[in-house]
């Protein structure tokens, strides 16, 4: 309470908070929007029971019950006459200077708290509500259809007139591209998470802002409550608002912090590639309401659309699926720049020596790329090492590529005839069977490739690994859609 015994007061478009000594009471504004109906008292009062209910889940000793006032002029409200004016959620106040976006940006250490809460959310997505209707709106059908949604919305306010638009339509046409791309391609990932009740009732509001880092544990608030359906998310979705959310405040890696805390509490198998792309989406919706408040007249809002639009392309980038082509005559360090590779990003490496020799039981007629097909559907990336000096080999990884609406790397490692063969004469016992007659022989007979990046291996790992990884960077760009 203030120096002259009032109340803060702090106001959404939604509702207003009244913070009074160690309470807070939330009421709910009479208003109607495309979702959400708080238009009579009966519906408000509803509300504020859900909002309770759901949020005692992760925050029970902070949702305190609900309470009801009436105006001087009415009678004193008496439970079920109807003659209550408004409904107001009671909580325990929380403390501002622990609150999470605070402590971030005042560059306090958080990262204990992260772990705790991730420990606690992980904790409350096993024991979550699960089911048919629920696990539905995880899809990659409904995730789609979102995706969809907020393209075509963030379209239509951009066409408006005044004021102008601030997101180019090359931008949203990329994310639309690169989101619609990565859904198509990755139909048994999701089926697999819906499958193993990966989707769950979750939190489907967790920013910085609704986290307090207590000194007896983390506490999370205001959780989606208005609608349900937006709340059955994959675990993994609900978490990765909360990432997104981070590496806005500036911190990246407190939100990869937050993310593997989460993983390993959760046991969650999920591909890199799946946070990346919940993270865009998370972002995206950010953008879609800064370019609302933008055409209601917030001229600075149009920095904030501006930014999470970039921010959910660069996740899109950074999530798209590859196949990468590590290529080379023996000698040139393809296996060591393609396990580097591999290992920065978080790929599969499957190197030809090694599969050859484990394939070698298999009949004509089976098919070796299928295990590569079933790791690019379920959203993993793959280092395939290998000489590809075959045109064919090269053309069926392309088609492989294509198939699974994965983008193609394709990269040929070169070195000096004296490197390779010191490489050659000089090296541990591996699974190759080269020699360095073999290499000239592969040279001499080996097709051109001239899609392939050449990648220099004379000098350092370190170097050459700087070149791939800026090509596979680059593969998103320059990939044929």
């Amino acid at each position: 309470m203030s120096a002259a015994g009032w109340a803060d007061v702090r106001e959404t478009h939604i509702g207003v908070v009244f913070l009074l000594g160690e309470r807070a009471f939330k009421m709910k504004k009479p208003v109607t929007t495309g979702f959400l109906d708080f238009a009579t008292p009966q519906q408000r009062l509803a509300a504020c029971h859900r909002e309770v209910e759901l949020n005692r889940r992760l925050a029970p000793d902070v949702y305190l019950g609900v309470s009801s006032v009436s105006p001087p002029e009415l009678p004193p409200y008496r439970s079920g006459d109807g003659a209550a004016a408004e409904h107001l959620v009671v909580m325990r106040r929380m403390p501002d200077d622990r609150r999470l976006s605070t402590l971030v940006r005042a560059a306090a250490p958080v990262d204990d708290p992260l772990r705790a809460l991730a420990r606690c959310v992980a904790a409350f997505h096993a024991a979550a509500r699960r089911g048919p209707k629920i696990t539905v709106e995880g899809g990659r059908d409904a995730l789609a259809g979102r995706w969809a949604a907020n393209v075509d919305q963030v379209r239509a306010l951009e066409r408006v007139p005044t004021p102008p638009g601030v997101l180019a339509p090359e931008l949203v046409d990329t994310i639309d591209r690169l989101a619609t791309r990565f859904l198509t391609g990755r139909g048994p990932l999701f089926a697999d998470r819906c499958a193993h009740g990966r989707i769950v009732d979750g939190h489907g509001d967790l920013i910085a802002d609704d986290v307090f880092c207590l000194d007896d544990g983390p506490r999370a608030l205001d959780c989606l409550e208005f609608d349900d359906r937006l709340r059955y998310v994959d675990g993994l979705d609900d978490v990765a608002f909360l990432a997104m959310d981070l590496e806005w405040l500036g911190r990246p890696d407190l939100a990869a912090t937050w993310l593997d805390a989460y993983v390993e509490f959760s046991g969650d198998p999920a591909p890199a590639a799946l946070r990346h792309h919940y993270m865009a989406y998370r972002a995206f919706v950010r953008a879609k309401v800064a370019c609302l408040r933008h055409q209601q007249g917030d001229a600075e809002a149009a920095s904030d659309a501006e930014g999470h639009a970039e921010l959910t392309r660069r996740h899109l980038e950074d999530g798209a699926v590859r196949l990468a082509l590590v290529g080379g005559l023996p000698g040139t360090g393809k296996t060591t720049i393609g396990g580097a590779l591999a290992d920065r990003f978080g790929a599969v490496l499957l190197s030809s020596d090694r599969v050859r020799k484990e394939l070698a039981g298999l009949s004509p007629s089976d098919d070796a790329t299928t295990a590569y097909d079933e790791l690019l559907t379920r959203g993993e990336s793959v280092v395939l090492d290998a000489s590809w000096t075959r045109a064919r080999h090269r053309q069926a990884a392309e088609e492989l590529a294509r198939r699974s609406f994965s983008d193609l790397v394709s990269l040929q490692c070169r070195t000096t005839a004296e490197i390779t063969a010191q490489r050659i004469a000089h090296r541990a016992p591996t699974a190759s069977d080269a020699t360095a007659p073999l290499a000239r022989a592969m040279s001499a007979d080996a097709d051109p490739w001239p899609q392939a990046v050449t990648v220099s291996t004379s000098a350092s790992v370190s170097e050459s690994l700087d070149q791939v990884a800026s090509a596979w960077r680059n593969a998103p760009r320059s990939a044929a859609r």
